[in-house]
């Protein structure tokens, strides 16, 4: 078997969740950070395609959980994106670069923060040191997201009580120089003005 096949073979299992299948590859010497056309390797496949049991295996055998796609996905960030618990909780402990940046210069909180993605941004501000103040490519933090960018609903009100209590900045402004508060009232989002306020908004 041609050493191009035997990757293609590696990253199919990966996808597939084929645990024999992997082992099998890396007995034959497979490169086990080895990528598919769109850079990405077969954690990340089994990751994207919650092949457990794969990630933890793949992470034992000692593959880079840290390399990026082209479109900037690695297993931490997607369990981010995901709203993947499961995959966080195995990531973690592996641990991931938290500096790695989302194609949209964001940290695995922010978009986390944006999607109202509760339980990870509890895990990432409990278990993790990631930069809760982290400005975005658009000059956004996870604070102004989690207020601009969705319906200020119970969940975006936990997530904006979580951050200001882990230390989300609430005088950092957007871009235009509008504050956390500002924007919340512009959205009619008075529960999490009165959060900020409280957090000395």
């Amino acid at each position: 078997m041609s050493h191009h096949e035997l990757t293609a073979e590696f990253l199919n299992a990966a996808e597939q969740g084929n645990l024999a299948g992997l082992k099998n590859c890396l007995a034959k010497g497979v490169d086990i950070n080895a990528t598919n056309r769109q850079q990405r390797t077969a954690i990340t496949l089994a990751s994207l395609h919650k092949k457990y049991d794969c990630v933890e295996f793949l992470i034992s055998a000692g593959a880079d959980i840290n390399k990026q796609d082209e479109t900037c996905f690695n297993p931490f960030l997607l369990s981010c994106l995901n709203n993947d618990l499961t995959l966080l909780r195995l990531v973690l402990p592996a641990n991931p670069d938290l500096h790695c940046l989302s194609r949209f210069g964001g940290v695995g909180i922010t978009p986390a923060s944006e999607k109202g993605h509760v339980e990870i941004v509890r895990e990432l501000l409990t278990r993790t040191d990631i930069n809760v103040n982290h400005t975005n490519f658009v000059g956004w933090t996870p604070l102004l997201e989690a207020i601009v960018l969705n319906d200020g609903g119970a969940k975006q009100q936990e997530i904006v009580r979580l951050l200001l209590e882990h230390g989300a900045n609430p005088h950092m402004t957007d871009k235009y120089g509008k504050k956390p508060l500002e924007l919340a009232r512009e959205k009619g989002y008075e529960e999490i003005a009165q959060l900020l306020i409280k957090a000395g908004a």
